[in-house]
């Protein structure tokens, strides 16, 4: 495998094409790599149909480069670097770093994607942010473990919604979320479930 990767980039248009300007970059091998698993997960076969198809769509931007046929035992030692995922790994409300509320589609989507600080914001007179009452919400029920995942570098844990603790969070925003936070927290009830982040 090289050590670098000449890369062209542009935006990707679905439905029709349009003309963009190319992007030239260099990646190192492992750049290309972490990208990949991006869109992949360590799956070593897709990974090596991709390198060897050239092309990937990640974050609305197609790269391309010249395809490569990777030795299977060398690609294995490159990604064997990457993070595994590990089910053993406990929910720490300590380290999560974002609340991802998803819908109940099919291919679900992410309604909003809340940052610990934007929901530690505190309302004047109140001893609790929204957000510590949403990692106690959570920790009674110690989501379960989904995956790692590589664009974000983090553990992700499901909290599916119920009647129960959809009534708890829209409690905590009502009376903790700041004017602000409490728009955004307007999908609550079109969501199916929380992904919780924690990055290693």
């Amino acid at each position: 495998m090289p050590e670098t990767i000449p890369v062209r980039y542009t935006e990707e248009e679905a439905g029709y094409v349009t003309v963009r300007p190319l992007v030239r970059q260099t990646f190192t091998r492992d750049e290309l790599l972490d990208m990949i698993l991006s869109v992949t997960g360590k799956d070593v076969a897709r990974v090596r149909q991709l390198l060897h198809s050239g092309t990937v769509v990640y974050h609305f931007y197609r790269y391309s480069w010249a395809g490569f046929d990777a030795d299977e035992s060398e690609l294995a030692a490159a990604l064997a670097q990457f993070p595994n995922a590990d089910p053993s790994r406990p929910f720490d409300p300590g380290k999560c770093s974002n609340a991802v509320f998803d819908d109940a589609g099919a291919i679900p989507r992410h309604l909003l994607d809340l940052e610990r600080a934007a929901g530690s914001a505190r309302r004047i007179f109140r001893g609790q942010s929204f957000w510590e009452r949403l990692m106690e919400v959570a920790a009674q029920e110690n989501p379960p473990y989904q995956k790692y995942s590589y664009s974000r570098r983090a553990d992700l844990y499901r909290f599916d919604l119920d009647a129960e603790n959809t009534v708890l969070i829209a409690d905590a925003a009502n009376r903790l979320a700041t004017r602000k936070l409490r728009a955004a927290l307007r999908v609550l009830p079109a969501a199916a479930c929380i992904l919780f982040v924690c990055p290693r």
